[in-house]
């Protein structure tokens, strides 16, 4: 029998969106049992969750100054649209956006200041408790983030339902401290961390995205918490040698933390080997700081938002599928123990495999011990590489094999699902026996 699930985090579930991670986790819920808060400014549509409550910046914002604004929207699946024929953030209002993408940038000074923001008596209210106490959740999906108020409505609940908290943790958030003297930095930071340390005083678990960070946060925590592996709805092809011609060149995903600049690497590497070589780059990304040197490079075509359909397709035809990280110490440190959707996607594709950062990135280090990839870390090795992979089709065939064994054993749905399935259900039986 499956437990009902409260999920909180930003974005509202859906299998085809940014947030499709999650699919790794619920794709086999009936939507009964799943129910989510958020708080993206994007309306819902249909995915696994019975009901969403979605509570703004914006509307947080206004009720500021406004005892009658209502912070919080109920989404039930049936009025909601089939689709997102984007992902782009829907905000009317231009100066309102404008504040989202600077807020976006996460640094300490906009985390305290939406600290402010987010006070309880705001977002806590009768509708909220109300729609809770209709769902009636048994454990906590907390979707791990750098804010504050995401853990905070989590452990409420929790608190609140008695039940356990059951964290997503794909990201370094709490032990990954800057050296700096900012006295704003270490404010939002060391009661950051005392909010986390709350969160794990509570019963919980966690589930992570690679045994790397899992040996880290269990050890630490004293956490039983399993590494599930995202995964892939992309349909494998069957193998075909790389057109050295014409080939398609595609990245799918983020292009912060330094992953814009590695993008740029990798064109300018190929138009010193064909000057018609291009890279077609796909991402969400609204601030023109990390796309205008997309947009700016000859060898790049910058195509924007997608969706998931679409990536899903690009992957399937690509000759070239690239999974790049960043190289600066600020980079790493962030995605140090990361494992994005990228490397599932790409290793179900059945495409050539590129994967190009610092080698201390988890992606890097995954795609490596995986040796379903060709992996670079040096730039000055990069045009010589892809001039090796384009030219050895046998290398090709043997990557082939390699990332279909791998997508195999850790990147199939009925593996991950299953995993999380038996954590939730061991987490909410041993609370019950307390």
């Amino acid at each position: 029998m499956q437990h009902r699930v409260l999920i909180v985090g930003t974005v509202p579930y859906n299998k085809m969106s940014s947030s499709r991670a999650f699919d790794s986790y619920f794709h086999f819920f009936q939507k009964e049992n799943l129910a989510q808060i958020f708080s993206n400014t994007k309306e819902p549509c249909k995915g696994h969750c019975k009901t969403l409550f979605q509570i703004t910046d914006h509307r947080i914002m206004k009720r500021w100054f406004s005892s009658k604004v209502d912070t919080g929207v109920i989404y039930n699946f049936d009025d909601l649209k089939d689709e997102w024929t984007d992902n782009r953030l829907e905000i009317g209002n231009k100066k309102v956006a404008g504040l989202y993408r600077r807020g976006s940038r996460h640094t300490p000074f906009t985390h305290l200041m939406r600290g402010i923001l987010w006070r309880k008596r705001f977002w806590c209210t009768d509708k909220l408790n109300k729609w809770l106490d209709d769902f009636n959740p048994e454990c906590v999906f907390l979707a791990f983030s750098d804010d504050y108020f995401i853990p905070r409505i989590a452990l409420y609940v929790a608190e609140r339902y008695n039940i356990p908290i059951v964290s997503c943790i794909g990201d370094d958030y709490y032990f990954n401290l800057k050296k700096t003297v900012s006295p704003v930095y270490w404010l939002y930071k060391l009661s950051y961390r005392r909010l986390i340390k709350r969160v794990f005083s509570h019963p919980s678990s966690a589930i992570y995205i690679s045994d790397k960070i899992r040996d880290k946060y269990n050890t630490a925590f004293g956490l039983d918490g399993e590494t599930v592996y995202l995964t892939s709805e992309v349909k494998r092809r069957e193998f075909r040698p790389i057109d050295t011609k014409d080939p398609i060149i595609t990245y799918c995903g983020n292009i912060r933390v330094g992953r814009n600049k590695s993008l740029c690497d990798i064109a300018s590497a190929l138009k010193k080997i064909d000057n018609n070589y291009r890279v077609r780059v796909f991402s969400n990304e609204l601030d023109a700081e990390y796309y205008s040197m997309l947009e700016n490079h000859p060898n790049i075509v910058y195509g924007g938002a997608v969706t998931y359909a679409e990536v899903a397709r690009w992957n399937q035809i690509s000759d070239l599928v690239l999974v790049v990280e960043g190289f600066d110490k600020e980079s790493i440190n962030k995605v140090r123990y990361s494992l994005s959707t990228k490397a599932a996607d790409a290793l179900s594709s059945g495409a050539a495999i590129l994967t190009y950062g610092d080698k201390q990135c988890g992606a890097v280090e995954y795609m490596a011990a995986a040796n379903a990839s060709v992996v670079c870390t040096d730039s000055a090795q990069l045009e010589s590489m892809i001039k090796s992979l384009f030219s050895d089709i046998e290398l090709q065939k043997r990557l082939y094999n390699r990332s279909k064994a791998v997508s195999e054993r850790n990147h199939t749905l009925e593996v991950s699902t299953g995993v999380f399935e038996s954590l939730v259900d061991r987490v909410v039986e041993k609370k019950g026996k307390k």
